[in-house]
């Protein structure tokens, strides 16, 4: 048995974000860890702050690598006797590379993992000064919520709309999940740039809402998480913004979608721990 303040021998590897690889130019994105000689399954983690890829590649696909995250998550815990470099492999897309083992000594896993993503992943202090806004702050609120409820690896993920609606509908829906016979969407939607995402939500909606039920048979439920009226000025005192924010939301309440804020997520969270059964 080990003391208190014995560190674990464990190993870690780096998982490298690669845009070209002919520039071998890349951010380090996440982390893997496990104990040696363990036979339980590996710890990975991956940033959530994503400005340093998005700096290196504009056109990164961000949800995608949050959606492989999941992936590994969900298939260490499968099978969690071995055959990592297996299940890297076929979970690892070609612009993310794994760096090779490296030793290292952990007073727990949670704590090394923490350690490590400071160390290498995170970015410095004086790159945190900008903090996130608009469509970003909210879905990163909302990746919190589902994370502390324990169902972020159960949700789906990038919905794309297409599969209900028609080929090349560009919309791509947050999170999702299906409880019985509904489907819950849930889509982060910012007033603060104006009220452009709302009117897509709304002109979507009938069409989503009738593919769900034609390719699911099932009900659909869409929710659109806005910010509060408050953090964006919108008060009595500025009611120009106050007017366009209360058109964002009665546009998307007239097409069906529910409209809440930041605010409730900690309750739509325990609401899918409940479902999912968490």
């Amino acid at each position: 048995m080990k003391g208190r303040n014995e560190r674990r021998p464990c190993e870690f590897q780096l998982l490298r974000y690669v845009p070209d690889a002919v520039r071998n130019e890349y951010v380090h994105i996440g982390v893997i860890l496990r104990e040696q000689g363990s036979l339980e399954a590996a710890e990975v983690k991956f940033t959530r702050d994503w400005r340093r890829v998005r700096c290196l590649d504009p056109n990164a696909d961000t949800s995608l690598l949050e959606g492989m995250e999941s992936e590994l998550r969900k298939r260490f815990k499968e099978e969690p006797q071995g055959k990592l470099m297996r299940l890297l492999d076929e979970s690892l897309s070609l612009n993310v590379q794994m760096t090779v083992p490296k030793a290292y000594l952990a007073e727990s896993l949670p704590a090394g993992m923490e350690e490590l993503m400071r160390l290498y992943v995170e970015p410095p202090p004086r790159e945190r000064v900008t903090r996130l806004r608009g469509r970003a702050a909210i879905q990163s609120k909302m990746r919190s919520e589902f994370e502390r409820a324990g169902v972020w690896d159960l949700l789906r993920k990038r919905i794309a709309a297409s599969d209900y609606t028609r080929a090349g509908d560009p919309l791509r829906i947050d999170v999702g999940y299906r409880p019985n016979g509904v489907i819950r969407m849930f889509h982060a939607v910012s007033m603060e740039p104006g009220v452009e995402m709302a009117k897509v939500l709304a002109f979507s909606a009938a069409g989503l809402r009738a593919g769900v039920e034609r390719v699911e048979r099932a009900n659909l439920e869409l929710t659109a998480v806005v910010e509060p009226a408050a953090t964006l000025g919108a008060t009595d005192e500025e009611p120009e913004r106050l007017a366009m924010y209360r058109f964002g939301v009665e546009t998307m309440e007239e097409h069906q979608i529910r409209v809440l804020t930041t605010s409730d997520l900690g309750r739509v969270a325990e609401t899918a721990g409940r479902e999912l059964r968490i």
